[in-house]
């Protein structure tokens, strides 16, 4: 831990309250003794929009170079540790559990592309993966048994990243492309957590790196033949705005710039079909897109939009060749919100043929296309589903996948080659730690590949359940309960309720090691699967954005109500746990509802909404407007968001405990948020404890390599099942 100086920073200011008075509280000490909370000192700037003025005091935090900001974060990091020193050998029994129970040595299942199967290892001891291949006989898509932990002779490693990622502190993969032929590999690097990565391509034939190095690239990266590569660019407000192309051999200063958005509402992406016929270019807002496409065999040609962009619509594309005939799978919401399933031909791809109608009660979230058939993801009753349908001789019926459980998800996943006869697909579940499989289209028959092996863990001893809430508009919340087999619900008993809803993302079923920690300590684990998300349709997303965000707090409350309700846990025992927008989830109910809850634990949580959606500059906040509304332009949204944003609504009440997790280099959610908020907790609430943990070298996604991730964890559950078992050890 590096020394800190003192909170108050400022030795010629009295510590101040919220309201400006003085403070009994007292600044932080030196190191070596007892530290008092961390007090902010309050430079106050005054807000004004639409006639209404807010005085921020803690504004200044967002200086990320100030001396001032530094030495405040570093003083409430040693607080945070000195407040959570008694959870030491919790942490570290965590940490252990977390590791006895994984396969430290392994591998993925080997993924045929071209003339090799292609795979990753973990090795034990080392804290990131390596990417590997072995050549592939043609003709066969049985992938090879591989023992882990020793590797075939003939194995070829790509890249070992833990080599990369020697002498930094964070480290993350943001592309690894193959060229056709298997010879080229373009991958790229990102060291601080700011999500701006640099391109490096290396040749796989004689493991050198060539000349060719492209900074400041976004993730991805496009091989269109063996001689040019596409990726992406962001602007200034870090969003991806323009995509590139880059001849092999040539400076990058001789890039092109094949497409720019000006827009900044909308968002660029660049990829390829699974045919290698096309090149798609995708732009997209939270609520438009459209999609350019080129002839992958024409690099230098000029992409050409299919069907023109209008506001509400959204649409996908993917290449079929059905009888012969070149074709576009549309997937689109023309007709519908929930989208539906059609195709047309190349030359006139507004003559839609409807292959799956749009129905209120299912939701079509995607479409993967083949040479023999098409593969439908699909949401009905909760649940993500697949279902697939031949091409052979032409268009069929689409036969779903059905499994026993009743809470579990499935996808297809691993699946890269067109012309394959078998579809690899995932499956797990809260209590099935998950399996890959191969199913054969012609015959329906599936044929386990890999069931993760998590050691000392039998699933017979845990059981998920679905329950439901009602919203006080009188809509039913599907809530996830996850718990021991054993524990003896008669009784209320220690619950961690997590939530998230927004951006129409579902909260599925998955198996969490980490978890088993908190329920073989008598914790229930349960999730919210509120108005904002996915689950129920784009019905359920709409209800729960903009002007009607507040149904995601509310439905929250409701879950927490009903789970207090049933006797299921009680208020002394419930903790909540949300990230990223989730963190605004969590931090508006402990505004709203705080004494249903012990304690609260926000992970880079965006509990400053106003204040960013009040400032175009910063990254993500114009393509946000959709998501959030337009506070700057328009006074109807400043007025809501205003009335619901956490840090604005900050009383002088009593708080549940909260811990605040954050990263200095984070882009998505910037670290100022949380710092401001933690702040305005400590002087302006009447009870509570508030603690702020700040990663100095971490992005949105927190601390990179694997037990770092642990260590991470382990901090933020052990905290959780202290806050509401009282558990030590």
């Amino acid at each position: 831990m590096r020394e800190v100086a003192s909170a108050r920073l400022n030795p010629q200011a009295s510590p101040t309250s919220e309201s400006g008075t003085p403070s009994n509280r007292t600044p932080l000490a030196t190191m070596g003794r007892m530290l008092n909370p961390p007090i902010a000192p309050i430079h106050p700037k005054t807000r004004t929009h639409h006639g209404f003025e807010f005085v921020d005091n803690y504004e200044w935090l967002r200086d990320k170079e100030s001396d001032e900001t530094i030495q405040y974060l570093e003083a409430e990091n040693a607080y945070t540790e000195q407040e959570t020193e008694h959870l030491a050998t919790l942490r570290k029994n965590i940490f252990e559990e977390i590791k006895k129970h994984t396969k430290e040595t392994d591998m993925s299942v080997p993924q045929r592309k071209g003339a090799y199967w292609y795979y990753s290892r973990s090795v034990e001891g080392k804290s990131y993966g390596l990417s590997c291949r072995v050549p592939a006989e043609l003709g066969t898509w049985v992938p090879p048994v591989i023992d882990e932990s020793t590797p075939p002779a003939d194995e070829q490693v790509l890249l070992d990243l833990n080599e990369l990622a020697q002498g930094h502190e964070f480290f993350s993969l943001g592309a690894a492309s193959i060229s056709d032929s298997g010879k080229l590999l373009a991958y790229s690097t990102d060291t601080s957590g700011d999500e701006r990565f640099t391109i490096r391509i290396k040749n796989l034939d004689s493991g050198e790196l060539l000349v060719d190095e492209i900074p400041d690239a976004f993730y991805g990266a496009t091989w269109a033949g063996e001689d040019y590569l596409f990726y992406q660019r962001v602007d200034e407000a870090w969003r991806p705005d323009s995509v590139w192309r880059h001849k092999l051999g040539t400076p990058v200063e001789q890039d092109v710039c094949v497409f720019r958005e000006e827009d900044g509402r909308f968002n660029v992406g660049i990829g390829a079909t699974r045919s290698d016929r096309f090149l798609m270019i995708e732009v997209a807002s939270k609520i438009t897109s459209e999609v350019w496409v080129l002839e992958q065999t024409n690099p230098e040609g000029e992409f050409e939009c299919v069907i023109p962009r209008e506001k509400g619509k959204e649409y996908d594309l993917d290449h079929a060749i059905v009888e012969g005939e070149d074709l576009w799978i549309v997937t689109h919401n023309f007709s519908g919100p929930n989208f539906e399933v059609a195709w047309a031909p190349l030359d006139r791809p507004t003559e839609m043929t409807t292959l799956i109608p749009h129905r209120d009660d299912v939701r079509i979230e995607g479409v993967d296309t083949y040479l023999g058939q098409i593969v439908v993801g699909y949401r009905a009753g909760a649940i993500g589903r697949v279902a697939v349908m031949k091409l052979d001789p032409g268009f069929s019926t689409f036969e779903e996948l059905e499994f026993e459980e009743e809470l579990y998800s499935v996808g297809s996943s691993g699946n890269p080659e067109w012309d394959a006869p078998v579809l690899r697909m995932s499956y797990g579940s809260f209590t099935v730690p998950g399996e890959v499989f191969d199913y054969e289209v012609a015959t329906g028959k599936r044929t386990v590949l890999k069931e993760r092996e998590v050691y000392h863990y039998n699933a017979d001893d845990y059981v998920a359940t679905r329950l439901w809430a009602q919203a006080e508009d009188g809509i039913r919340i599907p809530i996830s309960l996850v718990r021991r087999k054993d524990l003896d619900i008669s009784k209320p008993n220690p619950t961690l309720l997590y939530g998230y809803g927004s951006y129409e993302m579902s909260i599925d079923p998955g198996f969490s090691v980490a978890r088993l920690s908190l329920m073989d300590r008598g914790m229930i684990f349960a999730v919210a699967h509120v108005r904002g998300g996915g689950e129920m349709g784009r019905g359920w997303y709409d209800t729960g954005k903009t002007v009607t965000k507040k149904n995601t707090f509310t439905d929250f409350i409701a879950v927490a109500d009903h789970l207090i309700k049933r006797g299921v846990t009680t208020p002394e025992q419930l903790v909540a746990e949300g990230g990223s927008a989730g963190g605004m989830l969590v931090g508006a109910v402990a505004n709203l509802a705080g004494d249903r809850f012990k304690a609260i634990e926000a992970v880079v949580p965006f509990v400053d909404p106003l204040t960013s959606m009040l400032m175009p500059e910063l990254p993500l906040t114009i393509t946000e407007w959709d998501e959030w509304g337009d506070p700057l332009h328009e006074q109807e949204v400043y007025e809501y968001m205003a009335s619901y944003a956490p840090y604005e609504n900050v009383e002088a009440k009593d708080y549940p405990n909260i811990l605040a997790v954050t990263s200095l280099n984070d882009t998505r959610v910037l670290y100022v948020e949380p710092a401001k908020w933690i702040a305005k907790l400590r002087a302006t609430a009447t009870g509570g404890q508030f603690l702020l943990k700040t990663e100095m070298v971490a992005g949105h996604g927190g601390v990179s390599g694997r037990y770092e991730k642990w260590h991470q964890t382990a901090f933020e559950y052990a905290w959780l099942a202290n806050q509401a078992a009282g558990v030590r050890e």
